[in-house]
This record gives C-alpha cells, structure tokens and sequence, in this order.
C-alpha cells in the first residue's frame, strides 16, 4: 500500500509545489518541472510513494484569452519525459484532480467546454510524462442543477464523447453533498468510468446506510485490470472554526467562533481510526490518497505511528 498526500509540502520550507507567478510576470511549466523535480528529490528522501500534482502546474494553459500559454506542454516535451523517467525510476504513483469548477455535467455550455479544455490539459501533461494508467484524473460529479436524474444523464452522454486520453485516466469520486457512493455506482454502470472512495465524503454523503467496507469493496471493482485502485482518506476535524461575520447595517467584519463542520479535513490522521479501517479492509488491495492540512507531516506521523505498532504501509 502506497500513502500519499496532496500537492503541498510542508516538510522542506521554500519547497513550491508550482510557478505561481501572475500571467504578466512570464510563469512557465518550465519553471514548475523545475520545482517536481525538487519535490520527488524530497519524496524519495522521506520514501513517499504517492503524489498528487497540481492542476495549476502549467500556468494559464486554458485561459481563452491568454493564447501564449496554450503550448508549454509542447515546449516542454523533452523536460516532461526526462520528469516522467524520474518519476518511473523512483516508483512514484503520481495523479492530479482539477478543481471543483471543473464540471462535465454543467448545463452552461461555456463551463462544459472550459472543463473540457481543463481535462483535455491533464491528460496531455500526464501523456506527455510517459505515465502509466495509474496515473490518474480525479473529478467530481458535478451539480444537481434542480434535476440531479437529468445532471446524471449529462454526465454520461458528455463522458463518453471525451477524447480517448481523457477517458484513459478520468475516474470519479463521490462527494460530500451531491453524489453519493451509489450515485457514482450508477454513473460506473452506464460509464465503465473507475470510482474512487473517500471516506469522510461517504460519512456525511450516505443517504442509503451503506457501510463503509462495502462502499469500499464497491468501489474497488469498478477499476480496471492491471491497475490498482486508490481511494481519498481523512480524518474529520473536531476543532472549532473561526469565521468572519460581516454586520449587514454597519458593514463591520467581526471574527466569530463556530462549530467544527464534518465534512472538513483535519490536520492530521487518527492512528486509532486509521487501523480500524486497515482491519476493515485488509482483504483489498489499494493505494491510499491522504487528505489532510498538515501534508506530507501528516502522512509522515502516521506511517512513524503505524511502524511503531508494527505495521508497515510501504
């Protein structure tokens, strides 16, 4: 079983996960291939496994109206594969999943083919790193938009007209709100398309009581043969949050606190819960994505705290 974590480390300050750089300043995929290599230097270090890239990695590659950006894939072919090589030679399972405004399913015609455009982008940088089909795009349902039946349709007509290196490497998560397991069981049915798990989603998502060993047992089936499956794994946070309350009347911005909401990750993984669900689930084979705010931290005292319980994750 591989641990990884997402986009931004934490354990070597300065380390930066992408180019940042405002569009004016010339930020470049160059520059970030730059900042990966860093990155799977450190990954190799700490032997992590698993990582999950940027989607901000190439700078303003789909912005309609900035067209200088739309070719740094290309510009970059001969950097990208020397990545890739690296990436192949450390072992490292590597995957990425676009924001949540990326959406197959938007009854706007504009956002459908931005989301398009954005998938499109992610299998040309994942293609182009010479990655296998564990390598893979992580995307969410989308929305109801008042007629979730219909929304569920349009996500299937839309996923099976994608470009065959989308349809490669998208696979689909279950949320927190909109789609639950069985939502994305049904999509899986009319799709074939792999689905990917995530605990606190099905905690505060699951309208049908479906227990979590199934859900994962489920959701594992749906990937293919050959490629090994991987699901999201957090721990819900407990601590209170402060929040910003704005005085409709006078217009004054006061700090406030407010309970903890379920379906936030928290700074760190519970080892407690964390081996419950190992027992849970120790007749599977998968990779687990940590979700958590503390990184690449995290991930680090959980696997020192499961080896010092004499369990080993690598």
């Amino acid at each position: 079983m591989r641990l990884g974590f997402a986009v931004k480390v934490l354990g070597k300050p300065g380390l930066k996960s992408n180019d940042s750089r405002r569009w004016k300043s010339g930020p470049h995929l160059r520059v970030s291939i730059g900042y990966l290599h860093e990155i799977f230097e450190y990954l190799a270090e700490q032997k992590i496994m698993m990582y999950r890239i940027s989607s901000e990695i190439a700078p303003y590659i789909t912005h309609p109206d900035l067209p200088q950006f739309h070719d740094q894939i290309a510009e970059c072919c001969e950097e990208l594969a020397a990545l890739g090589e690296k990436a192949r030679t450390l072992d490292l399972r590597l995957s990425m999943h676009p924001s949540q405004y990326i959406v197959l399913n938007s009854p706007v015609e504009s956002v459908y083919q931005a989301s398009l455009r954005d998938f499109t982008y992610h299998a040309d940088f994942l293609d182009a790193l010479g990655l296998g089909p564990e390598a893979v795009i992580v995307t969410h349902g989308g929305g109801v938009y008042g007629d979730k039946p219909a929304a569920m349709d349009r996500f299937v007509e839309r996923y099976k007209r994608l470009p065959e290196s989308v349809l490669r490497r998208l696979v689909l998560e279950n949320d927190e709100k909109s789609y639950s397991v069985p939502d994305v069981r049904a999509i899986h049915e009319r799709t074939a398309i792999p689905l990917v798990v995530d605990n606190l989603h099905h905690a505060v998502n699951n309208p049908g009581n479906l227990s979590y060993r199934e859900a994962v047992e489920g959701c594992l089936r749906t990937w293919r043969p050959g490629v090994r499956p991987k699901i999201h794994y957090s721990t819900p946070r407990t601590e209170e949050r402060i929040v910003s309350r704005r005085n409709r009347k006078s217009g004054e911005v006061t700090q406030v606190r407010a309970a903890p909401l379920a379906s936030q990750h928290s700074d760190w993984v519970s080892t407690d819960e964390f081996i419950a669900f190992l027992g849970e689930t120790a007749h599977l084979a998968f990779d687990v994505m940590l979700e958590t705010k503390q990184k690449d931290l995290a991930l680090l005292r959980l696997r020192a705290e499961l080896t010092g319980r004499g369990i080993d994750t690598r």
